[in-house]
């Protein structure tokens, strides 16, 4: 499927998805959202995908949200402009929570520039993997507004809450030697391999079974806020759909065929 502000490539079952507005820094307009919405959901929906490798276009991995929309917002009649953000709001978290959520592993190979919405987008994810010009900035401060992406829930679990404050609250650049310091990024590497780099450790990351997978990250992306009892309770359902599984039973079968040959060649020798 082709879109006009994302471009979306599947190979041997790595699905990329590239924000491709480059003149604008990839900044999210609301026609750019909704493409990536579907292209997350294709992604999803697709068993042939393993995993995701997100970036952007150009000199930009995301300029956060789009300014022409928001000047477009705040001229609309007063009496629609509560109800207008709050819709907005919704695609905005049903596209992070798609990121969040989707049942295979997401890395966000962040090229150069993450501001804002851009900074949120890469945190839903999974991992980050960074180029040398890659930067940081929950810069919302300075719009007079607070981080809606989700970066209020993922930088904690990142930095620790009064990094996260000191990053929200002042809205400054974060390089990415730092940002690999303070865990905000997991690996970095040159712009000229980034990509190739996230792809490889996408396949590496997805190359176990995709039913245990699917299920492992769905409790421990919950796992914060669960009790020790709740995740063993969780963990117990997803066990027993785990035991159902074509890739349980095939590599138990595997592995017992390889032991019986083993056991055979053993009794042989002389």
């Amino acid at each position: 499927m082709s879109f006009a502000l994302i471009h979306l490539e599947v190979a041997d079952g790595i699905a990329t998805i590239t924000l491709n507005r480059p003149d604008k820094r990839n900044a999210m307009s609301d026609a750019m959202r909704s493409e990536f919405i579907e292209a997350l959901e294709l992604v999803s929906a697709d068993k042939a995908i393993k995993a995701l490798v997100l970036t952007g276009a150009g000199k930009g991995f995301c300029a956060g949200g789009d300014i022409a929309g928001m000047e477009k917002r705040m001229n609309a009649p007063a009496g629609d402009v509560g109800f207008n953000g709050w819709h907005r709001q919704q695609r905005v978290h049903h596209a992070q929570a798609l990121l969040h959520t989707m049942p295979k592993p997401v890395i966000a190979a962040v090229n150069a520039a993450a501001s804002g919405l851009g900074a949120d987008t890469a945190l839903a994810c999974d991992f980050i993997i960074a180029s040398e010009w890659a930067s940081f900035t929950w810069s919302y401060i300075h719009r007079g507004i607070i981080p809606d992406g989700g970066g209020m829930y993922f930088l904690p679990r990142r930095v620790g809450l009064p990094k996260a404050k000191e990053l929200i609250f002042t809205g400054r650049p974060v390089k990415v030697d730092e940002a690999l310091a303070l865990g905000i990024v997991d690996r970095q590497t040159s712009a000229d391999s980034l990509l190739a780099d996230a792809k490889a450790w996408a396949a590496e990351l997805s190359q176990g079974s995709a039913t245990a997978l699917a299920l492992t990250k769905t409790i421990l992306n919950q796992s914060f806020e669960m009790s020790a009892q709740q995740v063993f309770a969780q963990g117990s359902q997803a066990q027993g759909i785990c035991y159902t599984s074509t890739e349980h039973r095939e590599s138990v079968m595997a592995f017992l065929a390889k032991s019986a040959v083993a056991t055979a060649a053993k009794d042989e020798a002389p």
